[in-house]
């Protein structure tokens, strides 16, 4: 049978924490072994045919940098759901948004160009945040959301809760702030929700997109339309090193299309270091071998 064949093999590879169904699953303790496909620092965490390998410590929260976006654009589409194809409302950049975009530039963040009065839709404004990781277009889509920012990050953490992800706190919509923490499992759970939803897995899986003002936006994610990586979002701040939340179908012996879900957290590495792609390619392939 598949399913005792992929257990023996994530045993083989050895893991700091094996769970058998789901990233809540109680957890059994399996020995680690040099031969594991994932890294040997920071946390990480593979989901593959209902099985999840992790290593690093995984039940300690960290920063998780731009990967925070994926629960602010969670948070969002519940709030305000798109159907694959529809725009959405439109929302309207405030002049104080302008001036965050402005310092947030000179502070060395992630941004992108918008202007007082630029009207954007929300899923236009999803991909300018999900895309080239825009910190100024978080906060405008939490303001929208919620009428205020630290309203939708109430809201980001009760979603967080029903989601059984216990490690995870969140400070702001962006990541910038060191407050926002979680675990490679937690952030797996979340993947794997963010993925189920059509709009948010169409985004993240566009390599491109063209929004108001700023013109076209690139995806940040060079994975993506190469061995089946379909998403999701990368991260980078010097607290949080470097972080990478992944998809990627698989084709498996059957015939069928078999889903990989991984979180990668504190990879070294700075922000266009290519170790962390390296170490997801690895996960993918280590899983492909177990179908």
């Amino acid at each position: 049978m598949r399913t005792p064949i992929l257990r023996r093999r994530f045993a083989r590879w050895g893991t700091a924490v094996l769970m058998t169904a789901a990233p809540a699953a109680t957890a059994v303790p399996a020995q680690a072994l040099p031969s594991s496909p994932l890294p040997p620092t920071g946390q990480a965490a593979l989901w593959s045919a209902g099985h999840v390998m992790t290593s690093g410590p995984v039940s300690t929260p960290q920063p998780i940098a731009s990967v925070t976006k994926v629960m602010t654009a969670y948070q969002v589409l519940t709030d305000h759901p798109l159907r694959p194809g529809d725009q959405g409302p439109t929302i309207t950049v405030l002049a104080s948004e302008v001036t965050d975009y402005r310092a947030a530039r000179l502070g060395g963040e992630s941004v992108i160009p918008v202007a007082a009065g630029e009207r954007i839709s929300e899923r236009t404004a999803l991909e300018a945040m999900l895309l080239p990781s825009a910190n100024d277009m978080a906060r405008v889509l939490a303001r929208w959301d919620a009428g205020s920012i630290s309203g939708f990050v109430s809201r980001m953490n009760a979603t967080a809760a029903l989601l059984g992800m216990r490690n995870t706190h969140y400070a702001d919509p962006a990541g910038v702030n060191t407050a926002t923490v979680s675990t490679a499992t937690d952030q797996l759970r979340l993947d794997q929700m963010a993925m189920a939803n059509a709009v948010l897995a169409g985004v993240v899986g566009e390599k491109s997109a063209t929004v108001p003002v700023a013109g076209t936006v690139h995806n940040s994610n060079p994975l993506l339309g190469t061995d089946g990586f379909v998403g999701t979002k990368t991260g980078w701040t010097s607290p949080a090193g470097s972080c990478l939340m992944f998809a990627a179908r698989e084709a498996d012996r059957h015939g069928g299309v078999h889903m990989v879900y991984g979180v990668l957290l504190g990879q070294p590495g700075g922000p266009s270091s290519a170790k962390v792609f390296m170490a997801a390619r690895r996960m993918v392939d280590a899983a492909r071998s177990g179908l």
